[in-house]
């Protein structure tokens, strides 16, 4: 399936290929960023596409692409497992805890705990 916009829980979402290209620079989410001008208030990125370097801190490069994301004033989901990663990594399960206590970005295990959550309002 291509990247699309689909409306979940009444809210516009760009949801990603899991099988799309990596995200591996902040150009390729800034790729993403201008698919979503299409319409999208949500970008749905598929952890598998994110480069091993965004769920390490030390890089910066989760912060980077978080902050492109509330730049252009765009909600970023990362959806799926990522227990391997919050298990090595205690900056990162503090990192995902706090995002997915507000609204700019948030860690999901699947599509429909993203449903779930456009649906509570949150």
């Amino acid at each position: 399936m291509p990247d699309l916009i689909q409306e979940r829980a009444g809210v516009p979402v760009l949801v990603c290929d899991p099988a799309g290209p990596p995200v591996a620079t902040t150009e390729q989410a800034l790729d993403l960023i201008g698919a979503a001008f299409a319409g999208a208030e949500v970008v749905a990125v598929p952890a598998s596409r994110f480069d091993p370097s965004f769920f390490s801190l030390g890089t910066r490069f989760a912060g980077e692409i978080m902050q492109k994301f509330v730049n252009y004033r765009l909600r970023l989901v990362v959806v799926g497992d990522i227990t391997a990663h919050l298990e090595a990594s205690t900056a990162l399960r503090a990192l995902v805890a706090e995002s997915n206590r507000h609204d700019q970005v948030w860690f999901v295990p699947d599509l429909d705990a993203l449903d779930a959550r456009l649906s509570a309002g949150a």
